[in-house]
């Protein structure tokens, strides 16, 4: 009986995050979709301009779209394989940080209306018609933007990256070039599996955001937004007068930066990172930041990333409470 319980909440519970997966497909997905469209859209479009230009001004002109494609030929034609990987992964990063800065926006979003859109268009209630648990509910809403959404956009990453790969290698041809060494480098497969292995750490690390934002979804009556935003800003100003007045008070650099910083910003992909730990490392003129494994372990072993799992895991048990309790907005 209780393995065929748990077999049902499993289930259940697959088909809650596919339903958030049907209802947000088109900021999971889609948003990641035109962007890496636009960044190789706006690549041909450098392609062509630098041609055009070349012809009118001679080769000084350099072809750069975040990425200095006119290296990327000159590297290629002297064999230069170091340069030429610096270069190919820095276009594994331009993709990666573009579409990290888009997963923010949806997922911070996302999780705001959460809660609070079942209460305000009232499905909450056909929803709790169905025999479905309101854990099984904010679970499946914690799973789809921490764990679906950012496997999306590293999908998007890898896809976007390979779909450079061959407008760049049409462009060598074109200049004459033997595009092959771009398709032998393994280190920017290496960078995107070590992106990949981001994303649970990344979503340990988001849950003090995560449940911060579905607290406030799944508790107001209007306005989730101003709420969670504001709430933690009015404090910061509070606690910074209080210091001014010499009464005890936490330390501006604490609070904004463990305190507010956390329970706001935490969902950026990497956030984690610490400049100065082991396994963070700058390479190539530009100071192009890779991450290793060591630089995961280290996150992992931060006392910061278990107390803010603690803090999330409690945020979100007290929007599960909410979720229970209020049917409308």
């Amino acid at each position: 009986m209780t393995t065929l319980r748990t077999s049902s909440a499993l289930s259940n519970f697959g088909w809650l995050v596919k339903r958030e997966w049907w209802e947000s497909r088109r900021g999971f997905l889609w948003a990641q979709f035109w962007v890496a469209a636009a960044i190789l859209i706006f690549t041909v479009l450098g392609i062509i301009a630098g041609e055009v230009m070349k012809a009118r001004v001679g080769d000084s002109v350099d072809v750069n779209m975040g990425v200095n494609l006119t290296q990327i030929l000159r590297e290629a034609t002297t064999h230069d394989t170091v340069q030429l990987v610096k270069a190919l992964d820095a276009t594994m990063l331009l993709f990666a940080f573009i579409g990290a800065t888009v997963l923010f926006f949806v997922v911070f979003f996302y999780l705001l209306g959460a809660l609070y859109d079942d209460r305000k268009d009232r499905s909450v209630l056909f929803w709790k018609s169905l025999p479905l648990s309101d854990t099984g509910t904010v679970l499946s809403k914690v799973a789809a933007g921490i764990v679906i959404a950012p496997l999306i956009a590293v999908g998007i990453t890898l896809a976007g990256y390979l779909a450079a790969q061959v407008v760049i290698s049409l462009w060598l041809l074109i200049h004459a070039v033997n595009p092959l060494p771009l398709w032998t480098q393994a280190e920017p497969y290496g960078l995107w599996l070590r992106l990949l292995a981001m994303v649970p750490i990344s979503a340990l690390w988001a849950l003090p955001t995560v449940g911060w934002l579905l607290v406030w979804s799944a508790a107001v009556r209007s306005k989730p937004f101003l709420w969670a935003v504001l709430v933690p800003i009015i404090a910061g100003v509070l606690n910074f007068w209080i210091g001014l007045l010499g009464v005890p008070h936490i330390r501006a650099e604490f609070y904004w930066g463990n305190i507010a910083g956390r329970l706001l910003l935490s969902l950026i992909p990497g956030s984690w990172i610490e400049p100065n730990s082991q396994g963070f490392h700058f390479r190539g003129a530009s100071d192009l930041a890779i991450i290793d494994w060591p630089a995961m372990g280290h996150a992992l072993m931060m006392p910061q990333m278990w107390i803010g799992v603690i803090v999330g895991a409690v945020l979100i048990a007290a929007a599960i409470w909410f979720r229970r309790w209020r049917d409308e907005t």
